[in-house]
Parts: structure tokens; C-alpha cells; sequence
């Protein structure tokens, strides 16, 4: 009689134990099936995001490095250090240490300019990214809280900029925090307050940079890292937008799946960035700290400058002529306190308007499907504008430099600007929306009568004509999928039994605004399919 013996299972090896373990507590397995396949659209703009979170990535990485040598006091040392320009100079321990970490530690000026660069290329990257969202009209629903997450790591970013390049407690940055605590004295009731709140008592003290420290290493970089997780989070959840083309709706995504087309490519991307970045901070000095020495009140840096992002508020500053008010034995700066009232109002002007345009739309849909900026030539106008006001203020945060470079006179500087804050922005608005115009009827002008092909016919009658190639079908899509809304109308004041109808103002202000961006010479009317079909039917066609 014989026996059947069952086969012997195989042992699963260790790694699949641990999966399977981890699976069956915290659903891994389910839940990356289900995500992992997630199509992304491809197109170069999307990078732009890609950069801020790898440069974001940097910066926490080189912080991290640099906490471990950096203190954060402004107890007083004799320096006895490998810097010989500095040795037997009194400066605070953050100095000190902040020459220690560029001289002394292996590797720690290149990480201390790996961090610098990093900050720049990631505030520049975020104002260059949202200027795509702003343009492409990616902001519409469902996505203006991400608009305004985005927003808030803009401004938080400025911020932190701000309270990092402080530490060092060198003449540069000592010359700027001494200018900001001059601006937050000039703010009323409050501004005295704030100033002891900051400076732990009377400019500079002796708890600026331990309190700048904690801001910068912690309480704002844990806001900002809470907002970038939830930004993810949101474009993950929305989906992507992508362009018009074929295919391409708002009820899908056409693109490469997450894994392992899309991380494969993204990973390769970050080791770019990260190479650039750090190839930048071999070469290019930024913030040599041991050339200005350690920060004294009664000494100015000459031609002190704040980082890019901040020249916009200096500018405001500098160009602001010296009014005050004396009233009831109390001084009010009008110089310093109206440009602190317009830097919010200018950066919030471009946070509101995703929800100014969608109130005057009224469009309350989800938005998939990116707007080409031509095509909203109103919106793209006043990004724009704002564009110009914030490049025009940062003339006049350089207008020292400006003026030593160019050899023009610093008075005339300021004058320009004060001028061209309030015209050049107008000039842009009128400008971009009229190239806006131009483009479209361009683009219609191409679905009706095709590309020019450089090729001349002459006609049996003796006419020179140039020969249009036809758009396929493709192309004909991608120049017509946009939307054109009707401007809005009060409509009848009185009713069928002669009652007048009381319209509000708000009603008013928003068929205003809607005429003012989708009336009579706001947009070009998109080719019919019965003009198209009449043009290339051959009436008239050559």
C-alpha cells in the first residue's frame, strides 16, 4: 500500500515576513495597490513644484547638519579661531560659531552654502510655480485652499529667510534686523510691544538669536512642513490638472503611472537639483560673513542689501517719503508705517483673487483642465501687473546699488520709482492684455485659414497667394478647448407688474467686474464649426 506525502512548503524569505506582518496591521499592501498606479501628467511647468519640494528637502537636511555647530547665544567671546583677520576680536558665540562652522568644520561652509543657495532657489521656485498655477487658472475649484497653502508657505518662506540669515550676528545682519525693529517700533500701540516680545528688552539685547533660533528651527519650518504635507495630500486627492489636448477631460488624467515611470523620473530630478544646487554653492560665495565682522549698533554695512525676496518690503521703505503726524504728544511715521500697510495688501491682493474670479464667474464646477494664459487675457494682465510692482519695488530696495553702478544720481532713482509703482504696473496690465488679444486672434486665424507654409503660389490671374497647411485634428482641439464666459447683466430693474427691482451694490460691482474681464474687447470669439466648415468647404480658400 502506498503513501502520498504532501510537498514541502517553501519558507518565505525574511523581507516577505515583514511585509506580510506590516500588511496585516496597517494595510500597506491595500493601500499602495490602490495609490501607486496614479497617473501623473507630464509637461515641463509641473516641475516648477518638483523644485520647491526638493529644495525644501535640502534645507531641512543642511539645517539639521549645521544645529549640531551652531550656538545660538550672544554671550561675548574673545575669538582665538583659525581665522587670523578675527583673532582677538570681541563677537557674540553665534559669530564665533558661525566662523567655526566655515573654517574649522570639515564640509561646513560648502553645507552652510548649500543651505543659503537652497533657500533662494526655493523661494524663487515657489514664486515661479505660483505664477504657473496663477497663469494656467490651476487655482479654480476644487483647489483654492492649496492656492492658499501654497500661499502661506510664500509668505512663511519670507520669514524664515528672514529670522535665518539673522543668526550669524554679523554686521549684515544685524544692519537689516536693526532696520525691521525700527519698522516694528513705528507701528502704534502695538509696535513697542511687539519689539520687547522679539528683542527679550531694548535693541539688540542679549535673546534676539536664541529667540530668532527657535523661530527659525522650529516653530516655522514645522508650519511649513505641515503645509507641504497637506499640499500633497491635496494634489493627490484633486489629481493633477494637465493642458487641453485629446483625450483630455475633467473626468481623467493622461499620463505616466506614479510607480515606477513617475518616481523613477522624480528621483532622478532630485540628484539634479541637488548636484545644481550644490555645484552653485562650490562656486559662487554667498553671505561671507568673515568680510563684514561680528554686528556693533554703531556701525552700518555699506550697501546692505536683504536677500531678493525682501527687497520688495525695503523698497516700499526707502522710497516712501519721511512723513510723520504729531498729534495729542504722539509721532506717527507715515514713512515706515504706510509701506508696512501696503507689502500685505500687494501680497494678498494676489492670495483673494482665485475667489474674486470665481464670484464674478459664478462658476461653481471643478477646473481640471488648465487655462492657456492667453485665453484669460484679464487675469493674466494683472498677474502681470503685480509681477512689475514687485520687480519695480525691488529697485528701490537696490537704489544705492543702482546708483554707485550706473552712476546716476539715487534721488532720481527714487523718484522713478515712486512714479512707475503706480503707472508701470498699468502700462503691463494694458500691454500683456493687448498681447493676450493679439495671440488669440492668431490662434483663430489658424483654425480657420491653417499654418502659414512659406510656400508662394501665383494664381493663373497673376496673384501671389502663400499656401496654409491645415491644422490636424489635434491642434484644432488644443486652439478651441478653452471656455469663454458671457459677462454677466442686472438684467430687467422692473418687473411684469411695473414693481422697480432694488439691485444691491455688490450686484452692481460684479456685473462691473464681469464686463470688465469678459466684455466687448476682453476676449476673441473661438471659431464656429460652421465658419470652419464654410472656410474650408474652398469658398475663398486658398
Amino acid at each position: 500500500m502506498s503513501t502520498v506525502t504532501e510537498p514541502q512548503r517553501k519558507e518565505a524569505p525574511a523581507g516577505e515576513k515583514v511585509a506580510d506582518w506590516a500588511d496585516g496591521r496597517l494595510g500597506i499592501y491595500s493601500l499602495a495597490k490602490a495609490n501607486m498606479r496614479k497617473i501623473f501628467p507630464d509637461h515641463w511647468s509641473f516641475m516648477l513644484g518638483e523644485i520647491c519640494l526638493y529644495s525644501f528637502i535640502i534645507i531641512i537636511l543642511t539645517g539639521v547638519y549645521l544645529t549640531l555647530f551652531f550656538h545660538p547665544s550672544m554671550n561675548e567671546v574673545v575669538y582665538h579661531g583659525s581665522y587670523v583677520p578675527m583673532q582677538g576680536i570681541r563677537m557674540t558665540e553665534a559669530y564665533a560659531s558661525t566662523l567655526e562652522i566655515s573654517f574649522d568644520i570639515r564640509g561646513g561652509l560648502l553645507i552652510r552654502q548649500i543651505h543659503h543657495w537652497a533657500a533662494l532657489i526655493f523661494l524663487a521656485a515657489m514664486f515661479v510655480h505660483m505664477m504657473r498655477v496663477f497663469f494656467t487658472g490651476a487655482f479654480r475649484k476644487p483647489r483654492e485652499i492649496n492656492w492658499l497653502f501654497g500661499f502661506l508657505l510664500f509668505v512663511l518662506g519670507m520669514f524664515t529667510g528672514f529670522t535665518g540669515y539673522s543668526l550669524p550676528d554679523d554686521l549684515l545682519s544685524g544692519t537689516g534686523v536693526r532696520f525691521t525693529q525700527g519698522a516694528i517700533l513705528s507701528m502704534p500701540v502695538v509696535g513697542t510691544y511687539i519689539s520687547m516680545f522679539l528683542f527679550g528688552g531694548e535693541f539688540p539685547g542679549h535673546d534676539m538669536v536664541a529667540r530668532f533660533y527657535s523661530i527659525h528651527i522650529l516653530l516655522l519650518p514645522g508650519i511649513m512642513l505641515g503645509l507641504v504635507v497637506a499640499h500633497l495630500i491635496l494634489v493627490f486627492y484633486h489629481k493633477h490638472t494637465q493642458f487641453a489636448g485629446p483625450g483630455r477631460t475633467n473626468k481623467n488624467v493622461v499620463g505616466m503611472p506614479l510607480l515606477p515611470v513617475y518616481m523613477a523620473k522624480a528621483g532622478g530630478f532630485f540628484f539634479l537639483v541637488f548636484g545644481v544646487i550644490a555645484a552653485i554653492s562650490a562656486m559662487f560665495t554667498i553671505n561671507p560673513v568673515w568680510a563684514l565682522g561680528p554686528y556693533r549698533p554703531d556701525q552700518v554695512s555699506t550697501g546692505a542689501q536683504p536677500d531678493w525676496y525682501m527687497g520688495f518690503a525695503e523698497g516700499l521703505i526707502r522710497v516712501m517719503p519721511g512723513w510723520e503726524i504729531n498729534a495729542w504728544g504722539h509721532t506717527l511715521a507715515l514713512g515706515v508705517m504706510i509701506p508696512l500697510a501696503i507689502f500685505p495688501l500687494v501680497l494678498g491682493a494676489i492670495a483673494v483673487y482665485p475667489f474674486i474670479e470665481s464670484w464674478v464667474t459664478g462658476d461653481k464646477r471643478e477646473h481640471h483642465i488648465l487655462d492657456r494664459p492667453r485665453n484669460a487675457p484679464t487675469r493674466t494682465g494683472f498677474g502681470a501687473a503685480w509681477i512689475a510692482a514687485y520687480f519695480i519695488m525691488l529697485i528701490g530696495g537696490g537704489n544705492d546699488i543702482w546708483a554707485t553702478h550706473f552712476s546716476l544720481s539715487i534721488n532720481t532713482i527714487t523718484w522713478f520709482v515712486r512714479i512707475f509703482f503706480f503707472v508701470g504696473p498699468v502700462l503691463v496690465f494694458i500691454a500683456t492684455k493687448r498681447i493676450c488679444m493679439g495671440l488669440q486672434r492668431r490662434d483663430a486665424e489658424k483654425v480657420l485659414h491653417g499654418r502659414e507654409s512659406g510656400i508662394i503660389k501665383r494664381l493663373p490671374h497673376g496673384e501671389f497667394v502663400e499656401i496654409h497647411q491645415p491644422l490636424n485634428q489635434e491642434q484644432l482641439h488644443t486652439l478651441t478647448a478653452h471656455e469663454q464666459y458671457e459677462p454677466a447683466e442686472i438684467g430687467a430693474t422692473v418687473d411684469e407688474n411695473g414693481v422697480r427691482r432694488k439691485v444691491s451694490g455688490s450686484q452692481k460691482l460684479k456685473v462691473k467686474l464681469s464686463k470688465g474681464m469678459y466684455g466687448e474687447g476682453n476676449q476673441i470669439p473661438k471659431p464656429t464649426a460652421d465658419e470652419y466648415k464654410e472656410i474650408t468647404s474652398g469658398h475663398g480658400h486658398h
